[in-house]
């Protein structure tokens, strides 16, 4: 199974991973909305940051419960 489809199965299937990768995208949009911006303001600056680290550990989470799946998927396969 690829991992966009490992993805998709999760999205429909696990409530913690599909709020996970709702705010990441949420956070993704906001984070390119200020990118645009020529200019930020120090708390803007602060608050993108911020931002970015959160996004990176909802990524990160994400990333081990696909991994989690994925090796219970092998674990299946192998029975």
């Amino acid at each position: 199974m690829r991992e966009e489809e490992i993805i998709e199965v999760l999205k429909r299937e696990n409530e913690e991973f599909r709020k996970l990768y709702e705010e990441h995208r949420h956070l993704d949009s906001i984070l390119d909305e200020m990118n645009k911006k020529p200019y930020l303001t120090p708390e803007e600056e602060v608050e993108k940051k911020r931002m970015q680290k959160e996004k990176l550990y909802k990524k990160d989470k994400m990333a081990e419960i696909i991994r989690q799946y994925k090796t219970k998927l092998s674990k299946e396969a192998t029975k």
